[in-house]
């Protein structure tokens, strides 16, 4: 039997908050944590002191808390356009109780040490399995602690959201990039490049690498074939693609995800290694792509993996996904407050064209351990391209744009001080 945490209202007690990042940071996931922020200072009468954990829930198991009311409030507007976290994040996965009670045991040991009423923790799949284990153990042993997961990843998966933030700034970078760059190769396909090959992140879902088909559009006619995670990967179809457009265009971009599959579940990047949340480690798919098609057909490719470039390009993020990623920080506060337990505030489009969105929420218990992958109908007949209905899905989420202020020709970011509180409690191994 799955236990599910209480959801409903939990009595409210003036207490104080605990924020972590978790997972993957973003270029926007400091705009939530400054939505977050800013509203609990604007909640004064009913949270004290808003604590963020120094990596995440790691932070909250060392009880290294550190202490947001020391921050000026210039410092904390900054982070909405400051990548990264400013908090620092982690990839660190809580067991099962009956696997590690101490560590749940240790984690309302810091709550009561510090009157810690309020569990917010920002981050994407893995992170509401996380929070979701807290909640129910805090109910278990009688402790009042709502929990709320801001939802954050590029990867664009999570399930009860219309989009993630951190996903619109991604497929706008990744947009963008394939335009440039495939205006690039065509300018050297006659004599040099045929082929360029761009790697984007995407591990099950392949939304990041259907925004690269944005870059073509009714003005811009260019090549491009998708390798979906979603499809199986057939080298000799996939040759053939390839070819066809050359043949008719002289040049082609490819966009391959890190998750692209062969039809027997071997990812073609798999470096035979894993994080720490169990999932395989890739990273490799495009020179397997590039060699594949230079033996297959004698062209010249180039490479690139953009890596960490695509999820901390801050520079040409999605004005849209600024703005949401602000509200859900804001949002998770007011519902926290509010005596809501176990729940993640969601985006929610109430119309299309035009684009206008709200937030709404939804139950934990719906999000935590289910992955959103993008739908059969939003990928073209022949699985290499994207269909009208997901562009008309995905060109409202890289609308706007929100520059950082420059200064001698660089983007200027905060750095905080991140003054930690003394501890109460004694050392606690990891």
């Amino acid at each position: 039997m799955v236990e599910r945490p209480m959801i409903g209202r939990i009595p409210h007690l003036r207490q104080n908050a605990f924020y972590g990042q978790s997972g993957g940071v973003t270029a926007v996931i400091n705009a939530s944590a400054c939505g977050v922020i800013e509203a609990a200072r604007q909640q004064s009468a009913k949270i004290g002191k808003l604590f963020a954990g120094r990596n995440g829930i790691i932070g909250a198991l060392n009880e290294d808390l550190i202490d947001t009311t020391e921050e000026r409030n210039d410092a904390i507007a900054a982070l909405r356009h400051t990548p990264a976290g400013a908090f620092g994040s982690c990839r660190f996965k809580l067991k099962d109780f009956e696997g590690d009670r101490r560590s749940y045991e240790r984690l309302i040991a810091v709550c009561k040490a510090h009157d810690i009423g309020y569990f917010l923790y920002n981050g994407g799949g893995d992170s509401a399995d996380t929070c979701i284990k807290i909640s129910q153990f805090a109910e278990r042993v009688g402790y009042p602690l709502r929990s709320v997961l801001i939802p954050k990843t590029i990867d664009n998966d999570l399930f009860g959201t219309d989009t993630c933030p951190g996903f619109g700034s991604v497929a706008k970078y990744v947009a963008v990039s394939t335009r440039e760059a495939s205006f690039d190769v065509r300018s050297m396909s006659r004599s040099s490049t045929k082929v360029f090959v761009f790697e984007v992140m995407g591990r099950h879902a392949g939304w990041i690498a259907a925004a690269g088909a944005l870059a073509a559009d009714e003005n811009n006619d260019l090549p491009i074939a998708i390798v979906f995670p979603e499809i199986a990967f057939d080298s000799a179809r996939f040759i053939a693609r390839v070819k066809a457009m050359v043949d008719s265009y002289d040049y082609c971009t490819v966009i391959v995800s890190e998750g692209a599959r062969r039809a027997d579940g071997r990812f073609l990047a798999d470096q035979g290694t894993s994080d720490a949340f169990g999932h395989k480690q890739l990273g490799g798919a495009a020179p397997v792509v590039a060699r594949m098609l230079s033996s297959a057909l004698g062209y010249k490719c180039h490479w690139a993996v953009a890596d960490y470039l695509q999820r901390s390009a801050r520079h040409v993020a999605s004005r849209t996904d600024v703005d949401q990623a602000y509200a859900v920080g804001k949002a998770a506060v007011e519902m926290a407050i509010a005596g809501e337990n176990a729940i993640m505030p969601a985006i929610v489009r109430t119309c299309g064209e035009p684009y206008t969105w709200t937030i709404g929420k939804v139950s934990l218990a719906h999000v935590a351990n289910v992955e959103k992958l993008l739908p059969r109908e939003f990928i073209s007949a022949d699985g290499f391209g994207i269909t009208s209905a997901c562009r008309a899905y995905l060109l409202p989420l890289i609308q706007g744009e929100d520059y950082p202020p420059y200064e001698n020709g660089l983007p200027q970011f905060a750095t905080l001080m991140n003054k930690c509180v003394p501890k109460r409690l004694e050392p606690f191994e990891l």
